[in-house]
């Protein structure tokens, strides 16, 4: 039965109505254009020699072949012989510990290296069971669900890395829970778990969570990896031994009683890495003991694919849309004075004025790569005199002008090109480029309202938010500045105050009040010290 290998590629089909939108938007916009010309004869005269059937067909062409091309994604196939495989098996899933503590190179060259190795080679010894892989670490996740494409579960083994899950910690019991949901809920036997892990579990359920799926026929087997002992991590952030909250060095242990008690509810064997041989030689026996069942497995062996076919079709298809033009053959073309002939030969001045400002705008460009802006100023500016509305000339020309130290007419520049600029990334750098100028002239409340501007136009344009934010702080300061030299102006301007009187205190009133104030300030250090004393909690592990 023929059938399509990639068939999420035809939601690309999606694009079939937009294209047809897009089309209907363009003869309405065609037709929007003919009544503002205003004469229906004049529209007439002057389309002549459009064809619009042939317009529509290069559109239906164009059209089939984009959705021809998508089937040739999708690659249509058949099968092309079959065959049924029996086998006798069990269903077994691989929870691989990819934390960042599987990177200790207690075993070298690091943990999780060697647990990939092992995990490999079971594989290979695994001929007629099917293998399913989760990875683990703060989040579990199924990297590959049961199958018995052997081939596949290896390339799935090597890509793993700890950069696989985004959130970092370990946490056993989840990948437990995940395997479990890998496997056929009905069944209550044919089913094992062969987890690879340093031990360090960051969330405590494990242990349950392992005799909930026992009880539903899951045998679970563990690998220790690592050394009682254990070992530093190294920071990836800073290239340094990773520090806890107190600023000591983290070092991972294995931890061998949380994995012996998870295999022990699990009703499985707990192996310790010494050798990797030795590890894949103790699980397979294992294995190979558990109940095991006779499946009939539909196994398509060949496909025969079709999209070559296909191919040729949108090639074919594509070629003779090339082909159709959109103008028609007019008789006598060259040989009748028609009324129109003005309005064309005034086009054609336009189209001839707007490649002599082109060439401005290209001479100007040039000179202001050279930093000679001064000849890039004057090619700007006789490129505004053949088309004063060219807002490229009117942007490049503010440039050029800044530049040249001519700021005032720079802004001015920067204003006439706003108004003639039309793509809003455009306007909101004329309106940036105008807050520069203004800035370096220090004329920071002009500047200021020239980058709030921009980031109105386009709230993404990042050197606009920072160069306001820097212009905000210097006209705070600035005001700063001229509140303090009002302030000590006003101090200086005040008349001189009278003399104090001498006190009339005796000295053992002075005393009494000398120690009143000590004690009043040991109260208040004594009270300093009990709120320094608080503690605050530590963060959560992220190894």
């Amino acid at each position: 039965m023929p059938q399509f290998q990639y068939i999420e590629f035809l939601l690309l089909l999606i694009i079939i109505p937009l294209l047809v939108a897009i089309f209907l938007y363009a003869l309405a916009k065609k037709k929007a254009i003919g009544k503002k010309i205003g004469d229906p004869l004049l529209v007439k005269e002057l389309s002549a020699g459009y064809s619009a059937p042939a317009f529509l067909k290069k559109f239906i062409l164009i059209v089939f072949a984009f959705g021809i091309l998508v089937l040739v994604l999708a690659n249509p196939r058949s099968a092309a012989s079959e065959q049924k495989i029996s086998r006798n098996g069990i269903d077994i899933m691989f929870a691989l510990d990819v934390s960042k503590s599987m990177l200790a190179q207690d075993i070298k060259p690091s943990r999780l290296d060697r647990a990939k190795q092992v995990l490999s080679r079971l594989v290979d010894k695994l001929d007629n069971d099917r293998i399913g892989i989760v990875i683990f670490a703060g989040k579990a996740y199924l990297q590959m669900p049961l199958t018995a494409d052997h081939a596949a579960a290896k390339m799935y083994l090597s890509s793993a890395t700890t950069e696989s899950v985004p959130s970092q910690g370990t946490v056993i019991g989840d990948a437990l829970n995940m395997c479990n949901a890998s496997f056929n809920a009905k069944e209550k036997k044919y089913k094992a778990v062969v987890l690879i892990s340093d031990g360090e579990d960051h969330d405590g359920q494990a242990v349950k969570i392992a005799e909930e799926i026992a009880a539903l026929g899951v045998t679970i087997f563990t690998v220790g990896i690592g050394s009682p002992q254990g070992a530093p991590l190294i920071d990836e952030t800073t290239n340094e031994w990773k520090k806890d909250n107190d600023g000591n060095t983290v070092i991972s242990k294995l931890n061998e009683s949380g994995l012996q008690s998870i295999a022990q509810k699990g009703n499985g064997l707990y192996v310790l890495f010494n050798n990797t041989d030795a590890v894949v030689s103790t699980i397979t026996s294992q294995l190979s003991n558990l109940d095991q069942r006779n499946v009939t497995d539909d196994s398509l062996v060949n496909y025969k694919s079709y999209f070559q076919y296909f191919l040729g079709i949108a090639f074919l298809f594509l070629l003779v849309e090339i082909f159709i033009t959109e103008r028609k053959k007019l008789k006598n073309d060259y040989f009748k004075l028609k009324p129109t002939i003005a309005v064309l030969l005034l086009f054609t001045s336009n189209i001839i004025f707007a490649q002599d400002d082109k060439a401005s705008i290209k001479k100007g460009n040039e000179a202001y790569q050279r930093k000679d802006f001064t000849k890039a100023s004057e090619a700007y500016t006789d490129a505004l005199k053949k088309n004063p509305l060219n807002p490229v000339a009117q942007y490049n020309l503010g440039n050029a002008l800044y530049k040249c130290d001519k700021k005032d007419e720079a802004v001015a520049a920067y204003d006439h090109a706003v108004k003639r600029l039309n793509a809003p990334g455009e306007i909101s750098n004329a309106y940036y480029n105008k807050g520069v100028v203004l800035q370096n002239d220090e004329k920071l409340g002009a500047c200021i309202t020239a980058y709030k501007n921009s980031l109105k136009i386009d709230p993404g344009n990042e050197d606009a938010r920072q160069n306001l934010q820097r212009a905000l702080l210097q006209q705070r300061q600035e005001q700063q500045k001229k509140q303090q030299k009002k302030q000590d102006q006003q101090q200086q301007q005040k008349k001189p105050e009278p003399r104090p009187q001498p006190s009339k205190l005796t000295r053992e009133d002075a005393e009494n009040k000398l120690k009143a104030l000590s004690q009043q300030e040991k109260n208040l250090q004594d009270k300093l010290h009990k709120v320094n004393n608080v503690s605050v909690n530590n963060p959560e592990k992220d190894w």
